[in-house]
């Protein structure tokens, strides 16, 4: 006997349902056992367990006969809401403090004339930040897992490794950015090695946060990010910069031959290779049925709306460090040698006095860029190790095994270079070409990944898109080449460092070369062809 209709509409289990979910679902990836595993496991293998999710209202109220899933539902405010924290959470890479000294930096020595490029580097930015939060919603997994799958073992652990690579560079940086901060609001009587051990902590409160929940987590960098907010806009009302410069720095391009250095420092920290990784992995933190072709472009919506408000805020805390120190340090004495370590000093020296010393609102600003930067830096080196060693281990442990590769290095980095300002001048401008080195190893997987039709469905992007991407990718590469070529003729010396430079910088070609004709699409089909007219020119 047949079931009354009531009882038809409110049977999601049924054999129909399940056809009418097929039927709507071309992405292979929805029947994976990475999204559809058992909570238990959860932890030990995916980058969020089903019962760790957020659950978005309203994705299950619909009535189910009669849906169309391809069909993106109206925008809710509520829904907006839910989806709002992944993003945020990212842009924390656009405000560590190695973005902080490039800001610095560019506007002692510039002054307002790059504000442009800062600009336009964070809306590059934003656009690669979406296409990695768009491969973690369309297919369920992070750009970490999926690297281990289409790529041969050799090429996935030698990915990995550059990650790794990355990850250690970024949070040298960032816990010496931290230590700095606790040395200057402790007025000196903590070192920086202390600084670092106390920076070293912030593995533990993130383990402590995520046992109460992801939203819980998102709720502290939020205050971590107001208070950078507050910080430097406290800052940039001192400075009182001046407004007519400062909007032709923004909408008028200019370049010069002595700011070309600082504009390539502008542009190169804009993309952190495993802020590429990591954005991946957060946005899958919501539960989304990638069966249903609507809601998975519904959060693709959403994801873009708040990923672009995280960014703009971004933009605007960079924006009041340049102009500060373009107001008071463009053209003076002290413009070349401003760095971490005795940009507090110098900005009292300049805007002491007031309500509350600049010094300790500069110190403050600096330790919740520290701060949050090597949290998610933690957060990061949990899914790129899970991912590319598909490691069985529990969150706790990875994140205390991620914590002491940094960690160790840094404590005898601090040591090292605590002589002198100069000495940690010299120390971030190796780092910078460190993590130079490794952006093509996060970029090219993700573009030609995002490009492939049997891993995205019908969420690849299409050739319009795919050529945006490629030329910004290629554009922030070759800005990033110029950087390490400069670096390395003025550094290198010697014929045998000089030997292994070229050996190296061979290999990384070659390599780069390889991932570029391994992937799908446009760029991989043109590549392949010109190197096979190439092979026939040879032969003849």
């Amino acid at each position: 006997m047949s079931s009354p209709p009531q009882q038809e509409n409110t049977s999601p289990d049924s054999k129909d349902e399940e056809s009418r979910h097929l039927l709507t679902a071309p992405l292979p990836q929805s029947t994976s056992p990475l999204i559809n595993g058992d909570a238990d496991d959860g932890e030990e293998e995916f980058a969020y367990g089903s019962g760790e999710k957020i659950h978005v209202v309203e994705f299950d109220s619909v009535p189910i006969d009669g849906v169309d899933y391809s069909t993106v539902p109206p925008f809710s405010w509520k829904k907006l809401w839910q989806f709002t924290g992944p993003g945020f959470l990212m842009s924390i890479a656009f405000l560590d403090p190695g973005n902080l000294e490039g800001d610095l930096q560019a506007g002692a020595i510039a002054g307002y004339s790059l504000l442009w490029l800062l600009l336009w580097a964070t809306v590059m930015g934003l656009m690669i930040q979406l296409l990695s939060a768009r491969i973690g919603v369309a297919t369920g997994r992070h750009l970490a897992e999926l690297c281990r799958e289409e790529y041969p073992r050799w090429a996935g652990l030698l990915l990995w490794f550059m990650a790794e690579v990355a990850l250690i560079g970024a949070d040298i940086q960032e816990v010496i950015g931290s230590a700095i901060a606790i040395k200057i609001l402790s007025r000196g009587v903590l070192p920086l090695w202390a600084g670092v051990l106390i920076t070293a902590s912030d593995c533990f409160l993130l383990l402590v946060l995520e046992n109460y929940g992801i939203r819980k987590l998102e709720a502290v960098f939020a205050v971590l990010i107001s208070t950078m907010a507050l910080s430097f806009a406290w800052m940039f009302g001192d400075a009182k910069p001046n407004g007519k410069e400062l909007l032709a720095g923004l909408l008028i391009p200019k370049l010069s031959s002595r700011t070309v250095r600082q504009a390539v420092g502008v542009v190169g920290c804009v993309i952190m290779p495993h802020n590429v990784f990591l954005h991946s992995a957060l946005v899958q933190s919501r539960e989304i049925d990638l069966k249903k072709k609507g809601q998975v472009q519904e959060a693709l919506n959403y994801y873009s709306i708040e990923s672009s408000f995280a960014l703009l805020i971004s933009f605007m805390i960079n924006l009041f460090v340049t102009t500060v120190f373009a107001k008071g340090f463009y053209g003076s004495e002290q413009a070349g040698s401003l760095g971490l370590v005795n940009a507090g000093q110098f900005l009292q020296d300049k805007y002491g006095g007031g309500l509350f010393p600049i010094l300790y609102i500069w110190g403050i600003g600096l330790l919740a860029a520290g701060q949050s930067s090597t949290i998610t830096g933690t957060y990061a080196g949990q899914f790129i190790m899970g991912g590319f060693l598909d490691l069985r281990l529990k969150k706790w442990l990875r994140a205390l095994i991620t914590r002491s590769c940094a960690i160790v290095p840094t404590i005898i980095v601090a040591l090292i270079f605590n002589r002198s300002e100069s000495s940690l001048d010299v120390l971030n401008e190796w780092l910078n070409v460190l993590q130079s080195i490794q952006i093509p190893f996060a970029l090219i997987p993700l573009l030609t990944l995002v490009s492939k039709e049997d891993i995205m469905g019908t969420f690849k992007i299409g050739p319009t898109l795919e050529s945006v991407a490629w030329t910004i990718a290629v554009l922030v590469m070759v800005i990033n080449g110029y950087l390490l070529l400069d670096f390395f003729v003025s550094e290198v010396n010697g014929l045998l460092f000089a030997f292994l430079v070229c050996a190296g910088t061979a290999g990384y070609i070659a390599f780069i070369l390889y991932l570029i004709s391994h992937g799908g699409g446009n760029v991989a089909n043109w590549f392949n062809l010109l190197r096979t007219k190439g092979y026939s020119y040879a032969g003849q």
